[in-house]
């Protein structure tokens, strides 16, 4: 049994939603990991879907999946990616699944005939909850951000969860940040500071004093101002921080640290730890800021209007360019208005052309024209899960001759269903009984691009999806010059095709986006950027 004393900080917002807490979190966590501090992060969310993973892209944006299959918030992508620490299970609890646990218990006998309540028994689901994070990975510090704003009914129980876990682990355990609004009036030409006054005045009257206000503000606060809001919300005037906007957010942590955030937190906590290096991460967001040279890439997807539903795909994307010293500039282009007829103009301009996962019929053709266009003009194309699944239907239209090739998913009544489900998940009622969620491991072929580009043979990447290459075709495709160059280490699931003879053309059934960092880029964003960019200098 450790005695290690594990330090808490929780994250709450006021004023309006979108203020960034995903940002402030995810910068904080980088900053006490350079500090040479375990870092484990979480989000807790108020919403009563036991979790995003059925929820529409345009109601909650992308799912992101962590390395043991949970489906989650799209929050923590950013951890990850400014923490480079892989979440699990117990980073993402909503208020479903909260509920979901309470009354499998009581229907189990667990509480023993209890009358079950809010208080003890909703909270203390929470509070196990905060718990296992920190005891699952050995963590110095817990951190976790309530999803909504202070006075939201649905986060009440929440914010007593945390409130309890303050006095079982002590005052002095606890770090409590408030993230608020600053807005800046032009006709008076002053900042207000009654919005952050009130939420703080809400917070406080469910029981929390917060220890530092973090407040988003487009212009630095003058004195004046951090001096009033220090006073109003009885915190110390160097604990009012500002959160500025930023050229590109992986600033962030560069901003926060020269305002002495992690300081002020360490200070509060009682932690004794080096200042942080961050001559690395520093050196990453100089090379990002001088890149002159611009690429485009076309992202053809069915979500475009609600772009965050691609977020873990863009800021790959942006990874990629980082290593290769461009800008990616992305396209977003709606799949259902790409045709035969309209691909050239929507996409001849790009130097690549990228087709993203998603579920559903709706614009399925468009994402096929899409890689027929990749493929019959030699442009650099990367399918991600449907993006591989396209990619192969069309190839068996136009190469295989089968002119009614599809996916049982959108026409179970084609004869030659290229993409199907595997023997053993027909009969599963149970969708999630048939999804592969989580990371698996993936053997690629001697010889193949994806070999070189990746450096090594077996390779576990994150999936999510149902659907699965149909190997009654593997010849036909492999005759016709399509590879398959990424199989399950048996041999029995296709997992990546290549197209050898094409500048760039791979399709993955993964997500690889979901494992890039800034400062890492993923290698197959990496080597997709650097073949857009050569196509881009062939062009001028």
């Amino acid at each position: 049994m450790s005695n290690k004393i594990v330090k808490y900080i929780f994250v709450t917002g006021g004023v309006v939603s979108g203020l960034g807490k995903g940002i402030v979190m995810a910068s904080l966590g980088r900053l006490l990991k350079e500090r040479g501090l375990k870092i484990a992060a979480q989000k807790l969310d108020p919403y009563i879907n036991i979790d995003p993973g059925t929820m529409s892209p345009y109601q909650h944006g992308e799912v992101f999946v962590t390395e043991d299959g949970a489906e989650t918030d799209l929050d923590l992508g950013h951890y990850e990616r400014f923490i480079d620490e892989n979440l699990n299970k117990y980073s993402n609890l909503t208020t479903g699944k909260v509920f979901w646990n309470v009354l499998n218990k009581e229907r189990a006998g667990h509480y023993l005939g209890e009358t079950v309540q809010t208080i003890p028994h909703i909270t203390g689901e929470i509070k196990s909850f905060i718990y296992a994070v920190g005891e699952k990975t050995d963590a110095d510090v817990v951190m976790t951000e309530i999803g909504g704003t202070i006075g939201d009914i649905e986060s009440q129980p929440f914010i007593e969860a945390i409130r309890q876990v303050s006095r079982e682990k002590g005052r002095s355990n606890c770090l409590f940040i408030h993230v608020t609004l600053v807005p800046y009036i032009a006709s008076s030409g002053e900042q207000k500071t009654k919005p952050s006054q009130h939420s703080v005045k809400e917070l406080r009257s469910m029981g929390i004093s917060p220890d530092i206000v973090i407040t988003r503000c487009d212009t630095p606060l003058d004195e004046a101002t951090r001096q009033k809001l220090a006073l109003f919300c009885d915190v110390k005037s160097d604990s009012v921080i500002e959160s500025l906007t930023v050229g590109n957010i992986y600033e962030a942590p560069l901003m926060f640290e020269k305002m002495n955030l992690s300081e002020v937190v360490c200070r509060e906590l009682g932690l004794w730890s080096p200042k942080p290096d961050l001559s690395n991460w520093a050196e990453m967001c100089f090379r990002i800021g001088k890149a002159k040279e611009e690429i485009e890439i076309a992202l053809v997807g069915k979500y475009v209007k609600m772009r965050d539903a691609y977020l873990s795909v863009a800021e790959a994307l942006r990874h990629g360019g980082y290593a290769n010293d461009v800008k990616v500039n992305i396209r977003w282009v709606e799949a259902e208005e790409v045709t035969k007829e309209s691909a050239e103009e929507l996409l001849a301009s790009a130097n690549g052309i990228l087709v993203p996962g998603g579920f559903g019929d709706r614009g399925i053709e468009g994402k096929i024209a899409a890689a027929s266009y990749a493929r019959k003009n030699n442009i650099p194309y990367l399918g991600i899960c449907l993006g591989m699944q396209t990619a192969v239907i069309e190839f068996a239209r136009s190469e295989l001759g089968f002119s009614d090739a599809a996916s049982a998913e959108f026409d179970a009544g084609s004869s030659h269903k290229v993409i199907d489900l595997m023997p053993d998940q027909r009969g599963v009622i149970s969708k999630g009984g048939t999804m592969r969620l989580g990371a698996y491991p993936c053997r690629l072929k001697e010889g193949s691009s994806l070999l070189k580009i990746y450096g090594k043979e077996l390779i576990h990447e994150r999936h999510r999806h149902r659907y699965e290459f149909n190997n009654a075709f593997r010849d036909d495709f492999e005759n016709r010059g399509m590879t398959i160059s990424g199989t399950s280490p048996d041999g029995r699931l296709v997992e990546a095709v290549e197209i050898p003879s094409l500048k760039f053309f791979v399709g993955v059934q993964f997500h690889p986006e979901f494992k890039s960092r800034p400062n890492i880029p993923h290698p197959l964003f990496r080597e997709f950027i650097k073949a857009a960019k050569a196509c881009s200098e062939e062009t001028r």
